[in-house]
């Protein structure tokens, strides 16, 4: 298994590209394809999957060019509603590359469609969390956004309940 983390310090942005067995997915990519590009071509992997963990208002994704140019599928959590094929991933669903998957736990309350990432390793323990805008280091998303007809307090619930019934439940050994 190999993680690397692409950060963007001007947008505190974290971008992921994880790979297994030749197999590589991408987390919440930045707009340039080229970096993921590069490094699939340089480990000798082939993109499969391109997960966002919900549409984004701070930055403009690369997924769309990198699924046109890898034939990458792009993974929404639940209530995703993309004008663009993508799939989208039931709450608990888990996507294999390699020998290792990820689960994707919907996790609403920053956005409706949210979701939080977790990463199984080759004897499909549990080893990180991947939170989008869910959980930061000491902050977490702002439930203030527009979401389609949610108000912020309804939204601010839903981030309570994901953070305190899905999130704060997780053993990551």
């Amino acid at each position: 298994m190999y993680i690397k983390q692409i950060y963007t310090n001007c947008l505190a942005q974290a971008a992921y590209y994880i790979e297994s067995e030749g197999e590589a997915l991408i987390i919440d990519p930045l707009r340039e394809p080229e970096p993921y590009l590069e490094m699939a071509k340089k480990r000798h992997a082939k993109i499969k999957y391109i997960f966002e963990t919900h549409f984004h208002a701070d930055f403009v994704s690369g997924h769309l060019d990198i699924a046109r140019l890898t034939d990458a599928v792009i993974v929404y959590g639940p209530n995703a509603k993309p004008n663009y094929t993508a799939h989208i991933a039931a709450d608990k669903e888990r996507i294999k590359i390699g020998k290792i998957e990820l689960e994707v736990l919907h996790t609403p309350g920053h956005t409706i469609e949210s979701s939080c990432l977790v990463l199984y390793d080759e004897e499909k323990k549990p080893r990180c969390v991947f939170t989008g805008d869910t959980l930061f280091i000491g902050d977490v998303g702002r439930p203030d956004l527009m979401s389609g007809n949610l108000n912020k307090e309804e939204l601010a619930e839903m981030l309570f309940e994901s953070l305190t019934k899905k999130i704060k439940t997780l053993l990551i050994v």
